[in-house]
């Protein structure tokens, strides 16, 4: 399917009633939840295909698997989901963590048409288990699941639970987390699964670090000003090297333009895009990266074993950011510069001193590879399969 399919309707969620046409075995129905950023998305992603990988394998007698997303129109979901051959059903939501004033008065009032949305959407899939990843288009979703009788589960891949899990966790079945430090929040319905990762990022191979050095800057799926802005000033104090290193750097849209010209401008070997589709592909080529950090982006640095300079974004929720950065310092896969912190003259320095010593770099990256769980997708639906037994 093209990545710009266009988002099925609701009205082909009507299902075949015949029995001719039904299977010998009726497949498990998930609803996977998710929306927004790339660090709700891609989570959900990969356990979607192992559920897809598990249904094209098949054994005799064992259910395939029917999945569906649940998102908004207008979030990352609507270009990922169709992208991945997933259909997507989208719904009326909004955020409330965060603001006020007029602005989350503006949003409590779209939560009665996301409510009536979800519950249509449930009563005509007739999901045997609903999955959320968090945001706050999985409030809605899991919670009227939860209240007729529909099992749930939640991944957490977070080292702090945002808020939507956190309010969700009483009524959940289960929770999958990605950090054993936040299994305490969930108590007995907590499994430590590890982080639900695409499968392409552990099959990165390791790099052997020569000059020139290659530095990939990611600042999330939209960008981070505060990080295109401390590496275009950076530049010139890179220049002052005796071999320049090269960069791979994701902008986001709103920066695209004027972090571009910036390295034309001062001559730097830089490949400069909004949006990297092939992120294993970056971290192949990549000898350390700069990043915030995320869950999806601490997950993917583990699975394929790079060594990072993280810069937790600080408006976080509960400065989940701060909590994943620092589960992968305390290993040893990575270095911290909160963002209170960062200026041109520390993010050299950091850089220069891994530099300067490569078998450095070497390190980080079987540190970082420790945290790892290659079999955390399988995992978390095993969780999953242990549901739609029940339901």
């Amino acid at each position: 399917m093209s990545r710009d399919a266009p988002v099925e309707e609701d009205t082909e969620l009507e299902r075949d009633e015949s029995v001719h046409s039904r299977p010998a075995v009726e497949p498990v129905r998930v609803l996977m939840v998710a929306g927004g950023t790339g660090g709700h998305i891609f989570p959900a992603l990969a356990v979607a295909e192992e559920l897809r990988r598990r249904s094209a394998v098949g054994e005799a007698g064992k259910p395939g698997y029917e999945i569906q997303f649940l998102g908004t129109g207008r979030g990352l979901e609507a270009r990922l989901v169709p992208a991945a051959d997933f259909p997507l059903r989208t719904v009326s939501a909004a955020g409330l963590k965060g603001i006020g004033g007029w602005r989350k008065a503006r949003n409590l009032l779209v939560l009665p048409r996301s409510a009536v949305e979800t519950a249509v959407i449930l009563g005509k899939f007739r999901p045997d288990v609903v999955v959320g990843v968090g945001g706050y288009v999985a409030g809605p979703a899991v919670l009227e699941a939860a209240l007729v009788g529909i099992p749930t589960l939640l991944i957490e891949p977070n080292a702090v639970s945002g808020f939507t899990n956190r309010v969700l966790a009483p009524v959940v079945r289960l929770a999958a987390v990605g950090f054993k430090e936040t299994a305490e929040f969930y108590g007995a319905k907590a499994v430590v699964t590890g982080h639900a990762v695409r499968r392409a990022f552990f099959s990165v191979p390791p790099r052997e670090h020569v000059l020139p050095y290659t530095i990939l800057v990611l600042g999330g799926s939209q960008g981070s000003a505060a990080i295109n802005d401390c590496v275009v000033r950076s530049l010139a104090l890179f220049s002052k090297w005796d071999e320049r290193p090269r960069f791979i750097h994701q902008t986001g849209e709103r920066d695209y333009n004027s972090v571009r010209q910036a390295y034309q401008e001062r001559g730097f070997p830089a490949e400069v895009v909004a949006f990297i589709e092939d992120v294993p592909g970056a971290f192949a080529r990549a000898d350390l990266v700069i990043s915030r950090a995320g869950a999806n982006t601490v997950g993917e640095l583990a699975a394929a074993g790079k060594a990072a300079v993280l810069i937790p974004f600080p408006g976080a929720t509960d400065q989940h950011q701060l909590g994943n950065a620092r589960a992968l310092a305390r290993v040893g896969g990575a270095r911290i510069i909160e963002q209170h912190e960062l200026t041109p003259e520390r993010l050299a320095a950091e850089v220069r001193d891994l530099f300067a010593a490569p078998g450095k770099l070497t390190e980080m990256e079987r540190a970082a590879r420790s945290l790892a769980r290659p079999d955390a997708a399988s995992r978390i639906v095993d969780l999953i399969e242990e549901l739609a037994g029940k339901r």
